[in-house]
């Protein structure tokens, strides 16, 4: 039977996805006593980022998302989701 070792304590998710990017998990984990589980609620983490756009854009954007009553930022975040699904679908 394999010696597991020990998995350490992290100060932050980047230290963290570090340490699982360069390191083994069946070092650290017996995968045959996994159990499937299900996160119903669960959100993706998400990054805040700077982006410059013309202002007739952000004007155009805004008219659309009053008319379909979501804030405009949600609405930037759909079309840019459905861009990325329909450039990966074509590649």
């Amino acid at each position: 039977m394999k010696t597991l070792k020990k998995v350490p304590k992290f100060k932050s998710e980047t230290e963290e996805s570090e340490f699982w990017s360069k390191h083994d998990l069946t070092d650290y984990f017996d995968l045959s006593k996994g159990k499937r589980v299900k996160f119903p609620n669960l959100k993706p983490s998400t990054k805040l980022i700077s982006i410059r756009l013309p202002e007739s854009l952000i004007e155009d954007i805004k008219v659309l998302a009053n008319r379909n009553d979501v804030p405009y930022q949600s609405l930037i975040k759909v079309y840019l989701a459905e861009s990325v699904k329909r450039a990966r679908r074509s590649n």
